[in-house]
């Protein structure tokens, strides 16, 4: 009876031990990420956008001088809440896709350029759980870059400007810490907004062993998108272009938030991560990427 009972558990331990594998896998590739120069060199560089915007505006505005509407700049010297939303608004359509390409292009391709991918793959998490790992690694850096942006503007905004009420675009004023959640919701859809770009850079990536190549492809997305948005004779396909929605985020100052376009532009940026990631998918399990 015990040695039965020994014969039916003892495969448990073994795939138990297997669980933290996976596991592991998510965090380990989390640690290499971000503790890369260049993950920590591209977010210090983020940082610094808020300090600079925040002491210019400082050092240019006079006192006594106010701002109204949808005057954000203006509005930085009267509130510090608003250097939140002028450096987001500042970095959402180039310095912040750049960081998102580089890390996203060199996801997979810079593996395979170091030679390290071949054991990657054919260790026992398998490439299904290796693309899913660079996802993530690569979708937590989209949000670190939109946070780390928003709570460095918010201390600079305390240290060198007033807080008060925070008028928004529509005309009413909401509290200050009602325009820090503004500032909250705002990041996070910048960091939502850049997913897209994120998965794009993913798939790229799988298609070479040159990381520069990926992360040129990658920036290139989000450049030519904007550009074709603004061509009159393509708006048929402005609706379905990545960055389409990005200036969306608009919407979370007025009162009360406008949502169908924040909506179109998290479902277009979901429908692209979902194609992007599919087609990695497709290229990681069927041609031999390493």
């Amino acid at each position: 009876m015990s040695v039965s009972e020994t014969r039916i558990e003892s495969p448990r331990p073994a795939r138990e031990s297997l669980r933290p594998h996976a596991g592991g896998l998510f965090l380990a590739e989390l640690r290499l990420t971000f503790r890369r120069l260049r993950t920590v060199a591209l977010l210090a560089g983020f940082a610094a956008v808020p300090i600079l915007l925040g002491v210019v505006i400082r050092i240019a505005s006079e006192p006594g001088e106010a701002g109204e509407g949808p005057n954000l700049i203006g509005n930085v010297a009267q509130n510090g809440v608003f250097l939140v939303f002028v450096s987001l608004f500042f970095l959402l359509p180039l310095f912040l896709p750049v960081g998102v390409a580089v890390i996203a292009g060199d996801s997979l391709a810079g593996e395979a350029h170091l030679g390290t991918l071949r054991y990657l793959l054919v260790a026992p998490a398998g490439r299904v759980r290796l693309l899913a790992a660079k996802l993530v690694a690569v979708l937590a850096f989209c949000v670190a870059a939109a946070f780390t942006v928003f709570a460095v503007a918010t201390i600079v905004g305390l240290v060198l400007f007033p807080r008060g009420d925070v008028p928004l675009l529509t005309g009413t004023t909401i509290s200050y810490a009602d325009g820090v959640g503004r500032g909250l919701l705002v990041a996070g859809y910048v960091a939502l907004s850049l997913t897209g770009i994120g998965a794009i850079g993913v798939f790229a990536s799988t298609l070479t062993e040159a990381p520069l190549g990926a992360m040129a492809v990658t920036v290139a997305v989000p450049l030519a998108s904007q550009i074709l948005d603004v061509v009159p004779q393509l708006a048929v396909i402005g609706p379905y272009l990545p960055t389409h929605h990005w200036m969306s985020l608009a919407d979370l100052l007025r009162d009360p938030i406008h949502t169908p376009n924040l909506v179109a532009g998290l479902v277009l940026q979901l429908v692209y991560v979902l194609v992007f990631s599919s087609a990695a998918y497709a290229r990681m399990t069927t041609r031999d990427v390493a």
